[in-house]
């Protein structure tokens, strides 16, 4: 195994190991702080972070506001709060070693605003922007506005080159490194194309090549690529360490540091991720960004599947194609169906999926009573927490803060049912993690197989590091 040296990332001299960005309560001040401690870059998590009473326990992010536009204000509130505090909790835990990160979703919910009301109320901090879920034009000047480095998340070296000229070239001093997150492997929401089959998994070092090749024609050379999604064990990329050709290179780790004692997701989580299986996360497209996510295979993704599939086209009025008449729902609305589709629909109705649902693709879905009337529960509560969302019909862009299209009921409310995950507790942990959704990278079946953990064993982040350090 080669020997792992510090490399110079973000104005320091640090471990090229990264701690990758969680998300909702789940990248906090304590996992970004011992991470730092032990000589990498930690990384928190600003959307949505938990604040804390005084007390010190956190503060439940409860909605007040009549309209959309005014609960959204409150989580802007909420979010800004919750990154000060995790930054000051990360600063604390690092003893002022290593590198702390903040990771943001572009497409979040005023992520502008966020980022700049952390940055104030954090200042000297936060050594570095994480981002990515779209395309951070921005990214650099707001790095330049407070003096930090800026870590931009690509998925191709086509990405960055439309970032680097239209933005990226007016700051490239702050320019710390790029994230490549591998699209077909990393956790969470991925950056895959329209041209990229989600099935067929392509390899990653001519991508990064390319990646690399781009960053030379803008004089480049020794600024760090991030290597993310897939990582597991380094001699397993003895290749990439030293490479002349891909130049310095760096190791993101999402979903290791969630087995972590620091690590603040549920016991239930923790031990879910000790039983999976290869081929229990997997890619889907059911997420109200509209990009690919990677998750746990469970029951919550199973009823998505589900509602999926209860699926067939209608019309208001006879069509070429939808001649049969079928009366829908209790009241028995009169649509028209595919002859081939009534017997489908027929047969759902006798198992309990008898209210119809309308998508903004002229289909019906079918689903319970009560899954129903939590759909629409979660549509009418809509806090605004993305940019835009295809499940609420959400948009901040105003002025009527709607993107002009039905919402859809085949996706789902990302804020509630991240916070529902991160915050399971008590005797019924276990069924609240089946029932909501669970990121994380497709290598998350190594947690069972790898020597490390067994008999169950959940490492603190030093002993986390130090065992990467070894290469195995």
């Amino acid at each position: 195994m080669k020997a792992i040296n510090t490399l110079r990332m973000g104005g320091a001299d640090v471990l090229p190991l990264v701690e990758g960005g969680k998300g909702v309560s789940v990248s906090t001040g304590a996992s970004a702080g011992a991470w730092a401690a032990a000589g990498g870059a930690g990384t928190i998590s600003i959307v949505n972070a938990d604040s804390y009473d005084a007390e010190g326990h956190p503060v439940p992010q409860v909605y007040h506001g009549r309209t959309r536009r005014e609960r959204h204000e409150e989580l802007v509130d909420y979010a800004i709060r919750g990154g000060i505090a995790q930054a000051q909790i990360a600063h604390e835990v690092s003893g002022g070693k290593g590198r702390i990160h903040a990771n943001i979703l572009w497409e979040m919910a005023a992520s502008e605003r966020v980022i700049t009301g952390v940055l104030e109320g954090a200042k000297g901090l936060i050594h570095g922007l994480t981002c990515g879920a779209g395309m951070p034009y921005r990214l650099a000047d707001i790095a330049a506005q407070f003096g930090v480095h800026y870590y931009p998340i690509v998925s191709s070296a086509r990405a960055f080159n439309a970032l680097w000229k239209r933005s990226y070239c007016k700051a490239p001093d702050l320019l710390g490194g790029v994230v490549y997150e591998d699209p077909w492997r990393a956790g969470g929401h991925n950056g895959l194309s329209n041209t990229e089959n989600p099935f067929a998994p392509e390899d990653p070092y001519p991508r990064v090549l390319a990646l690399r090749q781009a960053m030379r024609g803008f004089g480049l050379d020794n600024t760090p690529i991030i290597m993310a999604g897939g990582v597991w064990w380094l001699e397993e990329w003895q290749d990439w360490i030293d490479s002349e050709e891909l130049g310095p290179i760096a190791f993101q780790f999402g979903t290791r540091p969630l087995l972590t004692k620091e690590s603040p997701i549920p016991d239930a989580w923790k031990r879910r991720l000790l039983t999976l299986k290869k081929g229990d996360v997997y890619l889907n497209r059911f997420s109200p960004t509209g990009f690919y996510s990677s998750a746990v295979n469970n029951g919550f993704l199973h009823e998505l599947r589900q509602r999926a599939e209860h699926q067939v086209p209608f019309a208001t009025e006879a069509t070429d194609e939808l001649t049969t008449p079928y009366g829908v729902g209790p009241r028995k609305r009169e649509v028209f169906l595919k002859p081939e589709d009534v017997a489908r629909v027929k047969q759902w109705e006798s198992e309990g999926f008898v209210e119809p649902m309308r998508t903004p693709d002229s289909t019906l879905i079918f689903v319970t009573p009560d899954r129903a009337r939590m759909i629409v529960a979660d549509q009418t509560d809509c806090m605004g927490c993305l940019s835009e969302c295809k499940f609420s019909n959400w948009s901040q862009r105003g002025p009527s803060y709607s993107n002009g299209h039905r919402a859809d009921p085949r996706s789902f409310c990302i804020q509630k049912t991240l916070q529902a995950a991160a915050h399971a507790s008590g005797p019924d942990a276990d069924k609240v993690m089946d029932e909501n959704l669970m990121f994380g990278g497709t290598n998350a079946w190594r947690f069972g197989t790898d020597p490390f953990y067994a008999n169950g064993f959940v490492p603190t982040t030093k002993q986390l590091i130090d065992r990467i350090m070894t290469g195995k």
